[in-house]
C-alpha cells in the first residue's frame, strides 16, 4: 500500500492549529465522520490525539488507497475504513454520528453539493451533534486577504464551479437545516474553523 500513500503539506501544516479547537468542540464525541478525508493525514492524525472517539473516514472511491494506505502504516483500530461518500449522491451512512468534520471541501465542491451535504446531515448528526467546517471564506462577498483572492482564481481556472464560499450563505444553508453557527474561529493563512451545531427544537 505504500506507493499509494499520498501527503499533502497544507494538511501537515494545519493539524495542530485545528486539533487545538477540536479538543474542545468533540470533548462529547464518542464517534466522528470525516467527509472528504483526502490523503487521510487528518484522520490519523486527530485520532491519535482523540483517544475517547472513533473516526470514520470517507471520501469518492477513486481516493481512497491514499487513506487505506495512512490507516494501515498508523494501525490505530479507531480510524476506520473510508467508506464511498460522494455528497451529491444520495447514498449516505445510515449511522448517527456526534460530529462531522471537513476541511478544505466546500470550495471543491459545486455550490448544489454544498448545499446537500447541509441537507444531509440531517439525518445523520445527533442532537446534540455539531458540524465543524476548515477552510477559507469571505465576508458580505469580500475576499479576507489578497492571498485568497488569488487562491480563488486559481480555483476558478481549475473548474468554474470552484470558489471560495461566502460565511453568509454557509449560515443560510445551516439555518435551513436545523443548524446554527456555534463559533467562527480565526485560523493559520486566512482560514477559518466553522462550528456549527444542531438547533434545539
Amino acid at each position: 500500500m505504500q506507493k499509494f500513500k499520498q501527503f499533502s503539506p497544507a494538511c501537515e501544516r494545519n493539524q495542530d492549529p485545528i486539533l487545538t479547537h477540536l479538543k474542545t468542540y468533540l470533548s462529547k464525541a464518542t464517534n466522528v465522520l470525516e467527509i472528504g478525508s483526502g490523503t487521510g493525514q487528518h484522520a490519523v492524525y486527530f485520532s491519535r490525539h482523540l483517544p475517547h472517539l472513533q473516526w470514520q473516514t470517507s471520501d469518492r472511491a477513486e481516493n481512497h488507497a491514499s487513506i487505506h494506505a495512512w490507516i494501515e502504516e498508523d494501525g490505530n483500530p479507531r480510524v476506520l475504513a473510508p467508506l464511498v461518500l460522494d455528497v451529491g449522491s444520495q447514498h449516505w451512512p445510515a449511522q448517527i454520528f456526534d460530529g462531522v468534520f471537513t476541511a478544505n471541501t466546500c470550495h471543491i465542491m459545486h455550490w448544489e453539493e454544498v448545499r446537500q451535504m447541509f441537507a444531509n446531515l440531517r439525518q445523520i448528526l445527533s442532537a446534540e451533534g455539531v458540524f465543524i467546517v476548515y477552510g477559507p471564506f469571505n465576508y458580505d462577498g469580500q475576499f479576507t486577504s489578497l492571498s485568497n483572492q488569488e487562491f480563488n482564481a486559481a480555483l476558478q481556472a481549475q473548474a468554474a464551479h470552484r470558489a471560495i464560499r461566502d460565511i453568509g450563505d454557509m449560515r443560510q444553508l445551516a439555518a435551513e437545516n436545523g443548524l446554527m453557527l456555534l463559533e467562527d474561529l480565526a485560523m493559520p493563512a486566512h482560514n477559518r474553523l466553522l462550528i456549527f451545531k444542531r438547533i434545539k427544537t
